[in-house]
C-alpha cells in the first residue's frame, strides 16, 4: 500500500502553547487546487483565540489540538478535476471564507453574511498553519508576477480595510480620523488613502504604531495616552469633526469617542471588534449631527480589486509586516504577538 505523504502543521494545544507534528498532505478533489502555502499572516483574532481560548460565541475546543491561521498565499502544487481557471505554478491568494452560495445573502451578494460560511480558522473549522492546503478554486485568487506570495496573504487582512471604506463611502477629499493604529487600522488608512481621501488622523496609544501611520500616509498621529484625543481632533478638523471616523481598536473607550469625532452628516464605520458585548454610547450626538452608524464583518467581493490595487502601486500593502518567523518557531511568533504591544504591528509566517 503506498503511504500518503506527510507534511507539518501547526496546533495549539491549550492556551498560549503550539506544537508542530506531522499531518497527512492532501490532494485535489474535484473543483479544487492543493496549495504550496508559503506565507500566513497572524491576525488579532488568532492571537486572541490563541490566548484566551475565545471570540465572543466562537469558543475553542481545548481538549483538542486547534489549528489557527487564516491569512495565507502560496503556489498552486496540483489541480482537481474541473478546475480551468488555475493551474500548476500559479501564485495565488486564499480567501479564507467559502460560503453557500444559494441562501439569500449569497444571492444578493452579501455573501460575508451567510450564515452557513466555512471560515478558516474559526472554531470549529481548522486553520491554516500548514505546508499544504487543498482549497476550493474558485477562492483561490491568482496573483499578478509582480506581486510577492507575502503581499498575497496580506490581502486579507487589507480586504477588512478595504471594505470598511467602501461601507464608509470615502469620497476625495474626506477628512477621515482612524481611531486604532494596529493591522487593520493600517490597512484602513491604505485603503482610506487609495480612495483619495484629503485629511487622515490616526489615534493610538502606541509610539511605534503612530510612527508606522506616519510611514504609511497618515497626515497626523495623535497618541490618546498622552492628549485628549478628542480635543486633538476637534482642533486638527476646526472645530467640526470628521466626515468618515473609523473605530478599528475594538476598545469601549474608542467606540464611545466616535460619536463625538464625527462631523454634522458624517459616517462612524465600526470595524473594531469589542470583547464588551453592551457599550455606554451617546446617541444623542448622533440624532443631533445626523451622522451614520455603519459596520464591517470581514468583507465581500474585495479580492481582486485590492490585489489590483497592490499590483498597480496604489497600496504598498507590505509595510505593515514589522516581524517575521518561520514556522519551526511559530511558538515564538505568537509569544511576540502576545506580549509585544509596543513595537509589533504585523506579524508573518513563513512557511517555506
Amino acid at each position: 500500500m503506498k503511504m500518503q505523504p506527510m507534511q507539518k502543521g501547526a496546533f495549539m494545544r491549550g492556551l498560549d502553547h503550539m506544537i508542530i507534528k506531522e499531518i497527512p498532505t492532501p490532494s485535489a478533489g474535484a473543483g479544487k487546487v492543493v496549495v504550496s502555502l508559503e506565507y500566513v499572516g497572524i491576525c488579532g483574532s488568532d492571537v486572541h483565540y490563541f490566548h484566551s481560548g475565545r471570540i465572543g460565541d466562537y469558543i475553542v475546543d481545548l481538549d483538542s489540538d486547534y489549528m489557527l491561521g487564516h491569512e495565507c498565499a502560496g503556489t498552486v502544487v496540483e489541480v482537481g478535476e474541473g478546475v480551468t481557471d488555475l493551474k500548476v505554478g500559479d501564485k495565488v491568494a486564499i480567501e479564507p471564507g467559502h460560503t453557500c452560495g444559494k441562501c439569500e445573502f449569497c444571492k444578493a451578494g452579501l455573501y460575508n453574511l451567510c450564515p452557513d460560511v466555512i471560515f478558516l480558522a474559526t472554531p470549529p473549522v481548522q486553520g491554516c498553519n500548514m505546508e499544504y492546503i487543498e482549497y476550493p478554486a474558485d477562492w483561490c485568487f491568482k496573483l499578478p508576477d509582480n506581486m510577492t506570495t507575502k503581499e498575497g496573504a496580506l490581502i486579507e487582512p487589507l480586504s477588512v480595510g478595504f471594505h470598511a471604506a467602501n461601507q464608509a463611502d470615502v469620497q476625495v477629499g474626506d477628512t477621515v480620523v482612524i481611531l486604532g493604529s494596529g493591522c487593520i487600522g493600517l490597512v484602513t488608512l491604505l485603503s482610506s488613502k487609495a480612495h483619495g481621501a484629503g485629511k487622515i488622523i490616526v489615534a493610538d496609544l502606541v509610539d511605534a504604531r503612530l510612527q508606522k501611520a506616519l510611514e504609511l500616509g497618515a497626515d497626523y498621529v495623535i497618541n490618546s495616552k498622552e492628549v485628549d484625543a478628542l480635543a486633538e481632533i476637534s482642533r486638527l478638523t476646526d472645530g467640526k469633526g470628521a466626515d468618515k471616523v473609523f473605530e478599528t481598536a475594538g476598545s469601549p473607550v474608542t467606540i464611545a469617542q466616535t460619536a463625538f469625532a464625527v462631523k454634522r452628516g458624517g459616517t462612524i464605520c465600526l470595524v473594531g471588534l469589542s470583547s464588551q458585548s453592551e457599550i455606554t454610547y451617546n446617541f444623542s450626538q448622533i440624532m443631533d449631527k445626523e451622522a451614520k452608524i455603519v459596520s464591517v464583518f470581514r468583507y465581500r467581493n474585495i479580492y481582486p480589486k485590492a490585489i489590483a490595487a497592490v499590483a498597480k502601486g496604489a497600496i504598498d500593502v507590505k509595510k505593515i509586516v514589522t516581524h517575521e518567523f518561520d514556522l519551526d518557531h511559530i511558538q515564538e511568533a505568537y509569544d511576540e504577538a502576545v506580549n509585544n504591544k509596543t513595537d509589533l504591528v504585523k506579524a508573518v509566517i513563513k512557511i517555506k
